[in-house]
């Protein structure tokens, strides 16, 4: 058995290796004539077949058993070392012929492969991600490319349509073109076939006339001798050419052209007359599409653009521009025409013209005359004036049982409130609160335009205020019936006898004193003899029998108007005639809008509301000036004109203010540029109390300073607002409003003021402490005493020095001198130096000699005398 293994293990093996790859070149060929050479591998494949008689072993048995040959010991083993080494590397061997095994991962490379796996997650998900969005991306590509050629689809039906549609007119005008021609040539054939046989008779009449004629000359021998000596004189070689004649072409025509010659032409071509007509008739025919020219009566303006009066005169706007360029005109379709060109070019049309003035556009705006027949009672109007802090919203509160007053700023009323209280019997009261402080005096006028009775409170321990003389006056100038109402008679001071007394002064006596106006008795906080008041309100109405007519379109007046963030331009109308209704149209000063939405004074959402009804109303485009009437219309484009003529006469009545080169307009514009400013920004949550303001700052304007108002504007103060400060060093006043971020941002940035304020005076006493500020401040002088120059030394380092005598009073150092010569003032300035012997002093008091000098001055002599006085500076206030 060693002696088998010994030999198989004496044989030569080969060796266990690769065989080498065979190489090759291929070309490949594309388009264009390009080719590139590439180089390719090919790898044998190893065959294992069954071992023929005789053979060595196959490569795999001897990669098998070469392991157990090397194991095998090729001589007898020494030692225990020698067969440890042999164990180990038969082990080897084994480990080897069945395959190592590997060992375990340790836990930082389980770590590693773990994190490897997650990234590799994150990975995936990431690519999965970005591979949807790119999908929706596409999507959406190809979605808007799909809409994309629907609309060119769409577009282009819609311009085959409109070909088909001008090729249709056109064949339309060909045919009646074609029509106008094969009439007129029927008409020439008529013409040329009557003609014809006129000729044909002629000549048959002609002929039997010839044969007539030659019938008598074979009678007439002296005939037929001249007919032979005609025939000799033409000679033989005219016999020739009528021989020939009939075989020439026809001859062109030859002489004069004569009315039978014409007549006689068979070939006549078609007249240029004829073409220029048909020609004009196609012409016509493509302008009227087949119709008659429709004529108008234009109505035009003081002013139109050329579309408008196209689209008047219904006629494309480019004709018209045509017709114009013919007369020598080049304008284009938005130039404005005047009224008599206007007029010119519509008449010359065709069209009746009718003249009106922009103005015209409020004519019939207030509607017809109501009937007697029409009117119905109606709740009066009731306004609450009287003297700040008398107790006007209180009672008004007391009466509607709310708490209006503790959500009003500072506990004064700063803006028109309206409500309406329903009585037990179902009789309705409408209030107007006004505002008593005295910077609202525009707000109480208007509260007594647009109400029946005026409530006058005057509290019993105050008496007569100046805003209830205010009041008196206004109430007298709206002709309206007052009831005065003494309030605070719970309180031990109350007087109201007083009362009663000091209205004699402004001619308003009580029926308790026998006059005719009501007075009642009343106290807001204990609710005292309210039904008194409520039955004197209601006998003054059925004594006034107030009526209305609710069928038909409102009209009434703008009570307040304020910008709010969520809803927009919000107006508290109050309405005097008609009933307004949601989704009416209307004309609110120089606004226009639609009625969305209407909520009464208690915040409800109404349908409709009738006469002496106040609501709150919604659609409007600008917040209105209070006071402005209402009108509804009937569309939203004569709303829009009415609403555009008004704010047109508004911003021409500013501009002519501001406008003009007369004498006094110049006079005062040098004035006003030395007059100091203050220009401010305002802001304000409704549009009264913001009139107010302005008013009352504009009273403090006097010929040093005065307060310009850059802006006024209803709403929060945004960032443009902050902007138009910063152009002109301006604050930014913010009443019950306040700044946006952006606004804020943007004034801390420019470093622009912003002040809210929410009373009123306290604005009013900063801007008047403000503007006295910017007085110049007066100066007081005071006389201190004289000194008599005795002599004038000059001294080298210091100059001229007058040696003087104090004659009057006392002479201090730095006050202010005159010098006067011969009773004339030839210098004004400061005393330098004063001194007293050698020494400077303060003060020389008068009897005393002493040195004085000027500051940069010293035309001084003997004889001079030296006035010295001091200056004082205080301050000014408006």
């Amino acid at each position: 058995m060693s002696d088998d293994v010994e030999t198989e293990t004496s044989k030569p093996r080969r060796p266990l290796t690769l065989r080498r790859t065979e190489t090759g070149a291929v070309k490949q060929s594309f388009s264009h004539g390009r080719s590139k050479t590439v180089v390719v591998e090919t790898k044998k494949r190893r065959v294992l077949a069954p071992k023929k008689p005789g053979e060595a072993p196959a490569k795999a048995a001897d990669v098998k058993e070469a392991p157990e040959k090397k194991a095998a010991p090729k001589k007898p083993v020494e030692d225990k070392a020698a067969a440890a080494k042999a164990a180990a590397a038969a082990k080897a061997a084994d480990d080897k012929k069945r395959g190592a095994v590997l060992r375990t991962l340790s836990a930082d490379e389980k770590q590693a492969r773990a994190a490897a796996l997650a990234t590799a997650r994150k990975e995936k998900a990431e690519r999965d991600k970005r591979d949807a969005a790119e999908r929706i991306e596409r999507e959406a590509r190809e979605a808007e490319e799909r809409s994309r050629l629907e609309e060119e689809r769409k577009r282009q039906a819609a311009e085959e349509e409109k070909r088909a549609l001008e090729a249709e007119e056109r064949r339309k005008a060909e045919e009646i073109a074609r029509e106008a021609l094969e009439e007129e040539e029927r008409e020439r054939k008529k013409r040329n076939a009557a003609k014809t046989d006129a000729r044909a008779k002629g000549r048959e009449e002609e002929e039997q006339k010839a044969d007539a004629s030659k019938a008598a000359d074979a009678d007439n021998p002296l005939a037929q001798l001249g007919g032979r000596l005609k025939t000799r004189r033409k000679g033989g070689d005219d016999d020739r050419r009528d021989a020939t004649k009939t075989k020439e072409a026809p001859r062109r025509r030859s002489g004069k052209l004569t009315i039978a010659n014409a007549l006689d032409d068979e070939e006549r071509q078609r007249s240029l007359a004829s073409v220029k007509r048909a020609r004009e008739r196609e012409k016509l025919a493509r302008q009227q599409r087949g119709g008659e020219r429709v004529l108008r009566d234009v109505i035009i303006p003081e002013t139109i653009t050329v579309q408008e009066l196209a689209a008047r005169m219904s006629m494309r706007a480019v004709d018209l521009v045509k017709e114009l360029m013919t007369q020598g005109q080049m304008v284009t379709s938005n130039e404005i025409l005047d009224a008599d060109t206007a007029q010119l070019i519509a008449e010359d049309l065709g069209h009746s013209v009718k003249r009106v003035a922009e103005s015209d556009v409020e004519v019939g705006l207030e509607g017809e005359q109501d009937n007697e027949a029409d009117m119905k009672p109606r709740p009066p109007v009731v306004t609450i004036m009287g003297h700040v802090d008398h107790g006007k919203t209180s009672l008004l509160d007391a009466m509607r049982q709310t708490d209006v007053v503790a959500g009003e700023a500072g506990g004064i009323t700063q803006h028109i409130g309206a409500y309406q209280v329903t009585l037990g019997d179902d009789r309705k009261i409408t209030f107007l609160d006004t505002p008593g402080h005295a910077a609202f005096t525009q707000m109480r006028a208007r509260g007594a335009k647009v109400t029946d009775i005026i409530i006058l409170v005057v509290a019993a321990d105050d008496s007569i205020m100046p805003q209830t003389e205010e009041a008196i006056s206004h109430a007298k100038a709206a002709g309206v019936p007052i009831i005065v109402a003494i309030n605070k008679v719970d309180k031990p001071d109350a007087n109201p006898n007083k009362v009663r007394t000091d209205l004699l002064q402004y001619e308003i006596q009580v029926e308790s004193m026998g006059g005719d106006v009501q007075d009642v008795e009343v106290s807001a906080l204990k609710k005292m003899n309210l039904d008194g008041l409520q039955d004197a309100i209601l006998l003054q109405a059925e004594l006034l029998d107030l009526k209305a007519n609710p069928n038909r379109p409102a009209n009434g007046a703008v009570v307040e108007a304020r910008l709010d963030k969520g809803r927009g331009a919000v107006a508290t109308l109050l309405v005097e005639r008609g009933t307004l209704k949601r989704g009416d149209i209307l004309v609110v000063g120089s606004e226009w809008g639609k009625v969305r939405a209407m909520t009464d004074d208690k915040g409800k959402p109404v349908q409709e509301a009738g006469p002496a009804f106040p609501v709150e109303v919604l659609g409007l485009n600008g917040a209105p000036e209070p006071g402005d009437t209402f009108n509804v219309v009937d569309s939203e484009a004569k709303a829009r004109e009415i609403a555009e003529f008004r704010h047109r006469q508004r911003r021409e009545k500013a501009a002519a203010k501001t406008s003009g080169t007369s004498l006094e307009q110049m006079m005062a514009q040098l004035q006003d540029s030395e007059i100091k400013e203050l220009p401010i920004v305002i802001k304000g949550d409704v549009q009264g109390s913001i009139e107010a303001i302005v008013g009352s700052l504009e009273k403090f304007n006097n010929d040093e300073v005065r307060v310009r108002v850059l802006h006024t504007g209803v709403g929060g103060i945004s960032e443009s607002d902050v902007i138009l400060a910063e152009a002109s060093n301006a604050p930014v006043i913010g009443f019950n409003v306040r700044a946006n971020k952006q606004a804020r941002d943007e004034a801390e940035r420019s470093k622009v003021e912003i002040r809210y304020y929410s009373v009123i005076y306290n604005l009013i006493d900063d801007i008047k402490a403000t503007l006295s500020g910017m007085l110049e401040p007066e100066l007081r002088e005071t006389f201190l005493g004289n000194a008599e120059i005795l002599e004038v030394f000059n001294i080298s380092k210091h100059g001229k020095v007058a040696g003087c005598r104090v004659t009057e009073g006392k002479v201090e150092r730095g006050a202010k001198v005159r010098l006067i010569r011969d009773n004339v003032v030839i210098h004004e300035g400061e005393l330098s130096q004063l001194k007293r012997f050698k020494d400077d002093v303060q003060e020389v008091p008068g009897g005393q000699e002493c040195g004085m000098s000027f500051a940069n001055y010293e035309d001084m002599r003997a004889g001079d005398v030296i006035e010295c006085f001091s200056v004082e500076k205080i301050t000014r206030t408006l």
